[in-house]
C-alpha cells in the first residue's frame, strides 16, 4: 500500500515537470498585466493628474487586489489562486465594458456622484487609433487576466514543481519590482 501510495506521488511529480510552457506562463502573464494595469492607474491619476470617475473607481478595486492575489499566489505556489483572482477579473471586465460604452456613446452615460462625468474622454488619440480609451485599457488588462486564469484552471491548476519554485518566486519578484521601477522612471521623466 505504502509502495503504491509513493508510485503515485512520483507519477505527480512527473506530471508537473511536464505542464507545457504556456500553462506554466499564465499566472506571470496575468500577474503582469495586473501590474501593468496598477501602475497605469496610478500613473494617470497621480503624474498626469486625471481624476478618476466613478466607474474608474469601481475598477481600480477590481484591479488593485488582483495583482496582489496574484503574486502572493504564485510565491506560495497556491493551485487555487484562480479561485480568487478570476470573479474579480470578470467583474472587472463588465464593469469596464460598460464603462467603454458610455465613453464612446454606445450607450448613454449613467448618473455619476463623482465630480467627473464617466463619459469623459482623457484619451484622444485620431485615426485608425480612436477607439483607444483608458475603460479600453482596463478592459483589455481584465481580458488578458481573465483568459490566463481561465487557461490555467482548464490546464488543472497545475503548482510549481519544487525545482522550479525558487525561480517562480524571483520572475514573480521581477515582474513586480520591473513594473514598479518602469511607472517611477515615467513619473521622473514627465
Amino acid at each position: 500500500m505504502a509502495q503504491a501510495a509513493k508510485g503515485r506521488v512520483g507519477l505527480a511529480v512527473e506530471e508537473l515537470e511536464r505542464v507545457d510552457p504556456l500553462t506554466t506562463a499564465t499566472r506571470f502573464v496575468a500577474l503582469l498585466a495586473a501590474m501593468v494595469a496598477t501602475g497605469g492607474s496610478l500613473f494617470f491619476s497621480e503624474v498626469l493628474g486625471w481624476i478618476p470617475c466613478e466607474l474608474c473607481w469601481f475598477q481600480r478595486i477590481l484591479m488593485y487586489p488582483i495583482a496582489v492575489i496574484l503574486a502572493v499566489g504564485i510565491v506560495r505556489n497556491d493551485r487555487g489562486l484562480h479561485w480568487y483572482a478570476l470573479p474579480l477579473s470578470l467583474a472587472g471586465m463588465a464593469v469596464s465594458l460598460f464603462h467603454y460604452l458610455q465613453v464612446l456613446k454606445i450607450i448613454p452615460p449613467s448618473a455619476c456622484s463623482g465630480g467627473v462625468p464617466c463619459s469623459i474622454d482623457y484619451i484622444n488619440i485620431p485615426g485608425a487609433l480612436a477607439f483607444v480609451k483608458v475603460p479600453f485599457l482596463a478592459l483589455v488588462a481584465f481580458t488578458i487576466i481573465s483568459v490566463m486564469l481561465g487557461n490555467y484552471a482548464v490546464a488543472g491548476a497545475p503548482g510549481t514543481p519544487a525545482t522550479r519554485l525558487r525561480t517562480a518566486r524571483i520572475a514573480t519578484g521581477a515582474i513586480v519590482l520591473g513594473t514598479i521601477l518602469l511607472f517611477v522612471a515615467l513619473s521622473a521623466a514627465i
